[in-house]
Parts: structure tokens; sequence; C-alpha cells
């Protein structure tokens, strides 16, 4: 359930903000979670309008390999990928965070 504990970190993140109607919420495709498992983890928390999108992964490797990384295995709580080039593990540039992008209050 630990979807759960991270849409309730956005949702407490969220309200500091004041009357939340809707947020937006980027999701990166090495984040430990998708875009589906977040949307209804929020409208389990929530009635805001969420805009949930994914951001695509960019990653870096020793071999000089610079872009998306191939994802071998996807679980429930973490992705493991490697280098399309060589098969090792990359570093991660970006698209492994769940971020809170804007929140749109009530008038």
């Amino acid at each position: 359930m630990h979807e759960m504990l991270l849409a309730g970190e956005l949702v407490d993140e969220a309200k500091k903000a004041g009357d939340v109607q809707a947020v937006e919420v980027e999701v990166g495709e090495l984040a430990p979670i998708t875009v589906d498992e977040l949307r209804e983890a929020l409208a389990k928390l929530v009635s805001w309008k969420a805009s949930i999108v994914e951001k695509k992964a960019l990653v870096e490797c020793g071999c000089g390999f610079k872009g998306r990384p191939r994802i071998t295995a996807r679980e429930h709580d973490f992705v493991l990928f490697a280098c399309p080039s060589c098969g090792r593990v990359p570093r991660v540039l970006e698209g492994d965070q769940v971020l809170l992008k804007s929140v749109f209050l009530r008038k």
C-alpha cells in the first residue's frame, strides 16, 4: 500500500497551499508508482481533479549512451532498468520522481 503513502504525502503538501480544487502531478517512468496507481490512490483520499502525467526517463551510462533506459522489470514498488546499449545500470538524470507540479485553489 505504498501508493496510499505517496498519495497521502502529495495531499498533505497540496493542502499547505489552501483550499485545493485540483492538482497537477508528474510521475517519472522509473518512479516506484505508476500513473494509474497514483490516480486510484488519490481518488480514494480526495475529490480533487488530478491531472497526472508520466515523465519519460533519461539516463546516462558509462558506455556513452544517453537516452531512455530499457525497463527490465516493474513490480509493485520498484522498477529495474538497464542501459539498452551495454546492459549495465545507468545513472538516472530524470524521470524517477513523483512531483507535485501545480496546485489550483478554490476561489
